[in-house]
């Protein structure tokens, strides 16, 4: 005999009058207007689906924007990304190319080339017309039943968003041109690491780097500070609008946790209704309630909140990222860097060596003066590759900077010293053995960044 229960019914009355029932029955959903039936809903498969549908893409998104970042490269995140963006798509090429000769691909490398290859603002649109779209359907159908205090926040965590979002698309200061090149090579000391003055200039811009600076093969420019090229404001981050950056990520985080919490306040009367004609708590009647409470604010309340809910973990998760690398004295581009270099130190091929001592050889082995190490004789020609980065006799552009090192770090490919000047130079197996300039300490960093530096 199959497992018949009597429905359970939940009467509730909306402000207008009309009354609604909620009738449920073995996990089956109807909805009566006016004691007239007018719609089925199979609660625990539909509220089950919707559940794993928005899961699967908040997790798809995640895996596509996290999965590159070094702390998450060897990680089954980063072994997802990789599979998600370059093992699946590779697949499908290779099926393509064997059942139709790469037909299909070559009429989609176009679009392809625009969308991951180029400068593009679809991400921008698709953002935006969430965004617009989602708080109109929402406040459209829920402005009425929200008291005044909780209104009164709304238009400045509205506005946010789309003002951080404003600033950080135009701005455009923080790339590098002919004009500003030798401001920005004043910018930041180079630190012999990631970064060296004698570093051959941009091959695209003809202009030299300065230090923390970057191309980007998508804007087609060198950017100050680089941090990342972001499709989702269709530029670039670094000195200068990285802060906005920051802005928009907090508060679009907390417009979504305030949209979620109001969904919640409208909805959550209906399911307290629901829950306390029952006497048991089976995890169908609590199915049944939270549908019950769902109906009641349908897909403009419900489906809206339910949406932010979910994805707030997105933006606060990036900004949770962020401001470690902020508090570290790094950007996404130097925490790739330094991710290498700890690689390049487990292996052992990694040295550091006094800079001073290096130029001080260096200058006896050109212009004598005491014996050498590597020959035991005074004079001889310079050894650029002992020196390597330092900009010749190592009078290299002298800015102004809280912190100094006198630390310089070279990686060898047969993991010994550089020959000539062995006994300078030190084996360093961490990264905690080596000094980041940038870093100002955790408050001093987060300063530099408010002030746009």
């Amino acid at each position: 005999m199959p497992d018949v229960r009597a429905p359970t019914i939940y009467p509730t009355r909306t402000s207008d009058g009309t009354r609604f029932t909620y009738c449920s029955n073995n996990g089956r959903f109807t909805l009566l207007v006016n004691n007239d039936e007018t719609w089925h809903w199979n609660t625990m498969g539909t509220l089950r689906n919707v559940l794993i549908a928005i899961l699967v893409l908040s997790l798809l998104t995640f895996i596509s924007l996290f999965g590159q970042l070094p702390a998450l490269r060897k990680t089954p995140i980063g072994w997802l990304q990789r599979a998600l963006c370059l093992h699946i798509p590779n697949g499908l090429k290779y099926i393509d190319h064997t059942t139709t000769g790469g037909r299909l691909t070559s009429r989609s490398k176009r679009l392809g080339q625009y969308l991951f290859q180029e400068q593009n603002p679809v991400i921008l649109i698709i953002f935006l017309f969430l965004l617009t779209s989602s708080s109109t359907l929402f406040l459209w159908n829920a402005f009425l039943r929200i008291p005044t205090t909780l209104l009164l926040p709304i238009p400045l965590l509205l506005f946010l968003p789309y003002y951080f979002t404003f600033l950080t698309v135009t701005h455009k200061t923080h790339f590098i041109t002919p004009d500003n090149v030798y401001t920005r090579l004043r910018d930041y000391p180079y630190d012999y690491i990631l970064f060296h003055p004698d570093a051959p200039a941009c091959r695209t811009c003809d202009l030299p780097k300065p230090a923390r600076s970057k191309h980007c093969s998508l804007c087609q420019r060198c950017v100050a500070k680089s941090d990342h090229h972001c499709p989702w404001v269709n530029n670039c981050l670094g000195r200068g609008n990285y802060r906005y950056f920051l802005a928009l990520l907090s508060s679009l985080g907390i417009l979504q946790i305030y949209g979620a919490y109001l969904s919640a306040y409208i909805l959550l009367p209906t399911y307290r209704a629901s829950t306390r004609v029952r006497s048991s708590n089976t995890w169908t009647d609590v199915g049944d309630a939270v549908v019950a409470g769902i109906n009641e604010g349908g897909m403009s309340i419900a489906g809206v909140g339910l949406l932010a809910a979910s994805t707030a973990a997105l933006p606060l998760g990036l900004l949770a990222y962020h401001c470690y690398l902020v508090w570290a004295g790094m950007t996404t581009n130097e925490a790739q860097k330094w991710a290498d270099w700890r690689d390049d130190m487990a292996d052992g091929y990694v040295f550091k060596a006094s800079r001073t001592q290096l130029l001080t050889q260096n200058r006896l082995r050109k212009y004598g003066g005491q014996p050498g190490v590597a020959n035991g004789r005074g004079g001889g020609a310079e050894n650029s590759a002992l020196v390597g980065g330092m900009g010749g006799d190592g009078d290299d552009l002298q800015v102004p900077w809280p912190v100094y090192s006198d630390q310089m770090v070279v990686r060898t490919d047969d993991g010994k010293p550089p020959v000539g000047q062995e006994a300078l130079w030190t084996r360093i197996w961490s990264l905690d053995q080596v000094e980041n300039v940038y870093d100002l300490g955790g408050w001093e960093n987060f300063v530099e960044v408010r002030e746009g530096r």
